[in-house]
């Protein structure tokens, strides 16, 4: 078996990183700390902190005008991503939950890229579905229902831009891809890493950031 090089993770180590990452601006500090003091039971769900910089970079890599995020939660992510936007781009952002998104509309307005930003509140199949079938998205995130992952790479595929790149969020699961009997959420992830993997349409590497991300380029 090929040895892992990398060190354990401290709280040490991990507060190096961040220091050594573009800090969060004044607006998504706030928005983090406004999610775990409203709602502690699921602030787990947004995204870490050493991702929020990295999602900038990448919009400022490929240069992506179009992007598609599949999960919005409180709206950090979206909020790092619109801010990195040209002029001109725009973020649609999905969700179903308007009492987790009130909290985004609130953030993104206080930080000056509402509208940059269409939050469209339905089922996100529904609203990938909904949008043209040929290929105009320069970068989409996913980050929703772990049993919809397939469905949601599927919807996005055929969509994605020669070189568009998909990232996708919690592919380790909490190393629950690996247990011998994972729960269902983390079988989903396990089924969709299989997919991806054998996804012949896409180039793609998974790393191990925060829950772990897959990063797919769409090839041609």
């Amino acid at each position: 078996m090929p040895e892992f090089k990398g060190p354990r993770v401290t709280p040490d180590l991990y507060a190096y990183v961040l220091a050594h990452n573009p800090p969060l601006t004044p607006e998504e500090r706030a928005l983090v700390d406004l999610t775990h003091a409203a709602l502690p039971a699921v602030a787990v769900k947004q995204t870490a902190e050493e991702q929020v910089p990295l999602l900038a970079f990448l919009v400022r890599l490929t240069g992506a005008r179009h992007i598609v995020e599949v999960g919005t939660f409180t709206g950090l992510s979206a909020l790092a991503m619109a801010r990195a936007l040209p002029a001109g781009g725009r973020l649609i952002a999905l969700d179903i939950s308007e009492e987790w998104t009130a909290y985004a509309r609130d953030a993104w307005a206080g930080a000056g890229v509402a509208d940059r930003i269409e939050l469209r509140i339905a089922p996100a199949l529904d609203s990938l579905r909904a949008m043209p079938e040929e290929p105009h998205i320069d970068l989409a995130f996913i980050d929703a229902d772990k049993e919809n992952y397939v469905p949601y790479w599927e919807e996005l595929v055929p969509r994605m831009r020669p070189g568009g790149l998909i990232v996708a969020d919690n592919v380790l699961f909490s190393g629950d891809v690996v247990a011998e009997r994972p729960g269902p959420m983390g079988a989903a992830v396990k089924e969709f890493n299989t997919h991806v993997a054998a996804d012949k349409r896409m180039e793609s590497v998974m790393i191990t950031v925060a829950d772990g991300l897959t990063l797919a380029r769409r090839v041609g």
